[in-house]
């Protein structure tokens, strides 16, 4: 039965079950946290950001999750050094010039400090420079797309999580925690079965504070500064938490 594997990948694990680059001293990899024979990661996620990565054992979906050229929606939760403004985020949505050309139109609006898991190891706060969040969502998948994107605007990453593609969140995970999941609608269609599945009430505290949203501050609208509650679901529509089952991480091997 093909199916899906939502994974909060933690800091510094790499998207892929060996570490081809340091076998002599070898880094945390899908290997440390899931046994899923078949299964390949739909896309990447960079080894020093956090949240949901797909892996899934249908080629065919797999293409579809990560090529960009059927323009899923990847939204990232971003902390920001500087105090991020509405003009910023209209910056980011307008497209914004990098080396490998100019990026598409994107989603932007500020969020308040969202209520979220600690970083291990934590960033490095500076007294004298404020920090901020914003919400990012793009259709491309470009290398480091979003780090550099902020950048340009004057903004540099601190901590980038993404919080979901299409209609797949990293809703309920802790950090390390994976669930199986049936397919869904996507954007681009084709396949058209609901997230469903079994939740237990493990790792209630991390799922809890995981759900906490940010509120997004200034306007009403859902482009820069918008003013309703965020979630931990997709924004192209709601993520059908149904019946899921979770499979709680083993430890480490190391």
């Amino acid at each position: 039965m093909n199916r899906l594997l939502l994974f909060n990948k933690p800091f510094r694990v790499l998207s892929q079950f060996t570490d081809r680059d340091q076998p002599d001293s070898p880094r945390d990899t899908l290997a440390h946290y899931l046994k899923a024979p078949g299964y390949r990661a739909a896309g990447r996620l960079d080894y020093d950001s956090e949240g949901l990565l797909i892996l899934t054992n249908d080629g065919a979906l797999q293409d579809q999750l990560a090529n960009p050229r059927h323009k899923e929606w990847k939204t990232y939760w971003v902390q920001v050094e500087g105090k991020a403004t509405v003009t910023m985020c209209r910056a980011l949505e307008n497209g914004v010039q990098l080396k490998d050309g100019l990026t598409l139109p994107a989603r932007c609006k500020l969020l308040q400090i969202p209520t979220i898991w600690e970083r291990n190891p934590p960033i490095r706060h500076r007294a004298s420079i404020p920090d901020s969040w914003i919400e990012l969502s793009i259709r491309e998948g470009r290398n480091r797309q979003v780090r550099r994107m902020t950048a340009a605007v004057g903004f540099p990453t601190l901590r980038l999580i993404r919080r979901s593609i299409g209609p797949y969140s990293v809703d309920g995970l802790a950090p390390g925690e994976h669930i199986y999941v049936e397919r869904a609608e996507l954007t681009s269609g084709s396949v058209n079965k609901r997230v469903q599945g079994k939740k237990n009430d493990k790792s209630r505290t991390h799922r809890q504070q995981i759900r906490t949203a940010p509120r997004s501050s200034g306007g009403k609208d859902k482009r820069a500064g918008a003013t309703s509650t965020a979630s931990l679901s997709a924004d192209n529509g709601p993520v059908d938490n149904g019946r899921r089952t979770r499979t709680r991480r083993p430890k480490n091997s190391d």
